[in-house]
C-alpha cells in the first residue's frame, strides 16, 4: 500500500447509505517508532489524533507527543506536529478526549527514569483548539492518593496466590507486590493512561489508567470539571491493565483490560455499581488477547463496539466487534487488518457524529511504522462472521 493512498474495500457515494471501509496512512512510514494513537472528533467535525514519536519509547529521551488533523472531506491528514514534549525525557502513551464543555484535554505520562514504573502523569486543557496546536489554557501533574491502596491490593494479592504457579519466580513476584503495596511514593507515581476517559450523565469524569509497576489497573476521576482529582480503589489481578470503560443502561460500568499476565490469554474484565469507585473481583472472558490493548465504547443505538487483536499470540489480527446484549456476547466481528508478519494494535475508536465509526491504531511491517486511520460502519461490521 502506498503512503497517503485511500484502500476502499467498499465504496458509497454516501457514508451510512451502504456497508464501507475505507483507511489510509496518518504520515509515510519510516524507522522511527510511532506509537500509542488516539483519535477525536472536535465539535467541527475535524478529526484530531495524537501519539509519541522518537527513537524508542521509554528509554529513548527524543519521545515527544505528536498530533495531526483531518478537516471534513479532506483525503489526507496535516503534516505532524509537535503536541508536547518535556525536553530529555520520553512523553508517551497520549490520551484526548473532548468533554461535555468542549474542552480538548490531553493525559499523558512523562518517565521520569526511563522505567514505566516511574511515570509522571500529567495533563493539559484547552478551550481554543480550532487550528494549530492547542494553546493550552491550564496543566501540570496529575496527582492523587490512591484510595484504599494498601488493603485491597493486598487483599487482590491474597486471592492470586491460589491462581498462579507457586515456582520461584512467581512467588518472588507476590512478594515483591506485596512490599509495593506498602509503599506510598511507589502507589502514587508510574500511573499511566491508554484508553478515553469517559464522562458519566452527572458531570463525573473518569481517567482509566493502569501501572506496569503493579501489573494492575485503577481509575481517576473528577466530579468538579477536573479541578480537584481523586481515585478508585485499586483493581488488583494477574495483569490486568490498560482499562477502557463502557456503561450499561441501568448505570453499570464495565471495564475490559488488557491480559499482561500468564496464559492463557483473555481479555480481563470488572464492574463498578458506584460510578467507578469500586469494581468486581477481575475476572477473565472468553475473548482472546496477545498482551495489547483493546478500547470499547458505547454507540448511539445502545449496542457496544469493541476493537482488539483477537488472538492469543502476536497482534497481526486486529478485529472489531459488536455487541447488542452490553458485552455478554459479540455478536459481530469483522478484521480490519489480519496480514501474518505484521503488527496492527494498541487501537483508539470513536463513533462519530453522523454514526460511522473511525479508529487510528499502529501499523507496523517491514517497510516501517506509522499510524493508520480506518473509517467504516456498523453495518460494514455486521457483514462479517456471526460469532
Amino acid at each position: 500500500m502506498k503512503p497517503f493512498a485511500i484502500l476502499t474495500l467498499i465504496t458509497t457515494a454516501a457514508y451510512g447509505e451502504k456497508p464501507f471501509l475505507s483507511g489510509e496512512f496518518i504520515f509515510p512510514q519510516e524507522k522511527l517508532h510511532n506509537h500509542s494513537s488516539m483519535v477525536v472528533e472536535l465539535p467541527g467535525g475535524e478529526l484530531f489524533t495524537a501519539w509519541y514519536r522518537g527513537s524508542g519509547e521509554r528509554n529513548a529521551n527524543d519521545v515527544a507527543l505528536q498530533f495531526s488533523r483531518l478537516k471534513p472531506g479532506a483525503k489526507s491528514w496535516t503534516p505532524p506536529q509537535v503536541l508536547a514534549d518535556v525536553p530529555n525525557f520520553p512523553d508517551c502513551n497520549p490520551t484526548v478526549f473532548i468533554d461535555s464543555r468542549k474542552r480538548l484535554w490531553l493525559f499523558w505520562p512523562t518517565i521520569v527514569a526511563n522505567e514505566w514504573h516511574t511515570a509522571l502523569l500529567q495533563y493539559r486543557v484547552s478551550s481554543r483548539y480550532s487550528a494549530g496546536p492547542p494553546k493550552w489554557d491550564d496543566g501540570g501533574p496529575l496527582l492523587f492518593i490512591p484510595r484504599n491502596f494498601t488493603e485491597k491490593s493486598l487483599e487482590g494479592l491474597i486471592s492470586m496466590k491460589a491462581l498462579v504457579t507457586q515456582g520461584k519466580r512467581e512467588s518472588a513476584w507476590l512478594g515483591r507486590m506485596e512490599e509495593k503495596a506498602k509503599d506510598k511514593y511507589f502507589s502514587r507515581m508510574g500511573w499511566m493512561p491508554r484508553a478515553h476517559p469517559i464522562e458519566l450523565p452527572g458531570g463525573r469524569m473518569i481517567l482509566p489508567l493502569y501501572s506496569d509497576g503493579y501489573s494492575y489497573s485503577i481509575m481517576a476521576y473528577t466530579d468538579d470539571g477536573g479541578q480537584t482529582w481523586h481515585s478508585s480503589d485499586p483493581i488488583p489481578g494477574a495483569g490486568n491493565i490498560q482499562p477502557s470503560i463502557a456503561r450499561a443502561k441501568d448505570g453499570t460500568l464495565v471495564t475490559y483490560m488488557r491480559d499482561n499476565g500468564p496464559p492463557p490469554k483473555r481479555l480481563h474484565v470488572s464492574e463498578s455499581k458506584d460510578n467507578g469507585v469500586t469494581w468486581s473481583p477481575v475476572r477473565d472472558t472468553d475473548l482472546p488477547n496477545p498482551g495489547s490493548g483493546a478500547e470499547v465504547i458505547n454507540l448511539k443505538d445502545g449496542s457496544w463496539a469493541l476493537i482488539y487483536n483477537d488472538t492469543e499470540r502476536e497482534r497481526f489480527s486486529l478485529a472489531i466487534a459488536i455487541s447488542e446484549d452490553e458485552g455478554k456476547t459479540w455478536r459481530w466481528k469483522r478484521h480490519i487488518e489480519s496480514q501474518p508478519g505484521g503488527s496492527f494494535h494498541y487501537p483508539s475508536i470513536i463513533q462519530a457524529r453522523d454514526g460511522s465509526l473511525h479508529a487510528t491504531y499502529s501499523y507496523f511491517n517491514k517497510d516501517g511504522k506509522t499510524i493508520k486511520h480506518a473509517h467504516f460502519n456498523i453495518d460494514w461490521v455486521k457483514q462479517g462472521a456471526l460469532r
